[in-house]
C-alpha cells in the first residue's frame, strides 16, 4: 500500500532522470556538432600557400589601382616564361626590391588569402630567393631587324587608335638649347624628353581594354627625315629621351647646318611590349 502511495513520486523521479539524460545527450550532440562546424569553417577559411616562379621584366608598365589612379608597376609572368605579361605592384613582393633595367627570375611563396579585405588583394608574395638577376644595359637600344620600312610595322588589334598625344613643335637654337613651341626652355640635350601623354577619355567604350598591357606604349619606332633607317627606342616612364629619338649626328646637323626658320618633321610610331604598333605621332623641329 505504501508503494502504491509513493508510485506517483517514483514515476515522476524516473521521468525527470530520463529527461535529464536525454537533455544531456542532446546538449552533448549539439556541442559536438558545433565543434565540428567550427572546425569545418576553420578549414575552409585557411590561407593556402605554394611556391612559384615569377619572371620580372626590365621594363615597367602602368596599372590602375583601387582609386583608378595610374601607377607604375612591374611586368611579370607567373611560372611560365612564355606566358603573357601581367601587372604586379612595385612593392607587392615582400623582401624584394625591384630595380628598373634588371630582368629577374624569382622563387616566391604565394599566399592565397581565404578572407581578403573587400578593397584589398587576394594574394600575398614573399621572396624565397633570387634565381637570376640580369642587368639590361640602358645604352643598348631595342632592335627589330625585321622592320626595314614603315610598311613592315605590324599593328596591334584595333590600332592605330588615338590614345596618346605629344607636343607638336620644338625649337632648337645654334647653341643646342631646346625650347617648347611656346618658347619655354627645356632641359639640356642629354636630359630632355619627348613627353607622351595618355589622353584617352574614361568614357571611351574601350577604356579598360586600351589600358591593358598590349596597348601600353613601351617603345617607339623613329622615322627621321634625315635617314631611311627606322630605329626603335624605349619610351621609359613618360616618353623617349630627346637624344634617343634625335641622335647626336642629327642634332649636330640641326644646330650647325640648318638655316633659321627651317623645319624638320619626325614621326614616332608608338609600340607595345610585343613591338606591335599602336599609334603614329608627329612633331616638328624648328631651327631658331
Amino acid at each position: 500500500m505504501q508503494y502504491i502511495q509513493n508510485l506517483p513520486f517514483i514515476l515522476s523521479s524516473t521521468i525527470k532522470r530520463k529527461m535529464k539524460k536525454t537533455l544531456n545527450l542532446l546538449f552533448l550532440l549539439l556541442a559536438v556538432f558545433a565543434i565540428s562546424s567550427c572546425s569545418s569553417d576553420d578549414d575552409e577559411k585557411k590561407d593556402s600557400v605554394k611556391e612559384i616562379t615569377i619572371y620580372v621584366s626590365s621594363e615597367t608598365g602602368e596599372s590602375y589601382g583601387f582609386n583608378s589612379t595610374p601607377e607604375e608597376c612591374m611586368l611579370v609572368k607567373f611560372d611560365n616564361p612564355n606566358g603573357e605579361w601581367e601587372h604586379l605592384g612595385l612593392y607587392r613582393i615582400e623582401g624584394f626590391t625591384y630595380v628598373k633595367g634588371h630582368e629577374y627570375e624569382l622563387r616566391v611563396k604565394m599566399t592565397t588569402l581565404a578572407n581578403p579585405l573587400a578593397d584589398g588583394y587576394s594574394h600575398k608574395y614573399l621572396l624565397v630567393k633570387i634565381v637570376q638577376d640580369k642587368l639590361v644595359k640602358e645604352t643598348e637600344p631595342p632592335t627589330d631587324n625585321s622592320v626595314k620600312s614603315e610598311s613592315d610595322i605590324e599593328y596591334q588589334e584595333l590600332c592605330p587608335y588615338n590614345k596618346y598625344e605629344t607636343e607638336d613643335n620644338y625649337i632648337v637654337d645654334g647653341e643646342g638649347n631646346i625650347y617648347k613651341g611656346n618658347g619655354w626652355p627645356k632641359p639640356s640635350y642629354e636630359h630632355s624628353r619627348i613627353y607622351i601623354e595618355n589622353v584617352l577619355d574614361k568614357g571611351d567604350d574601350n577604356w579598360v581594354k586600351f589600358n591593358s598591357i598590349p596597348y601600353q606604349a613601351y617603345r617607339s619606332y623613329v622615322i627621321s627625315p634625315l635617314t631611311d633607317d627606322i630605329r626603335m627606342v624605349y619610351n621609359e616612364d613618360d616618353g623617349p629621351l630627346f637624344k634617343d629619338v634625335i641622335p647626336e649626328s642629327e642634332f649636330e646637323y640641326i644646330t650647325k647646318k640648318m638655316n633659321s626658320g627651317e623645319k624638320l618633321q619626325y614621326f614616332l610610331i608608338l609600340a607595345n611590349v610585343y613591338k606591335k604598333g599602336l599609334q603614329k605621332l608627329k612633331f616638328t623641329i624648328t631651327k631658331q
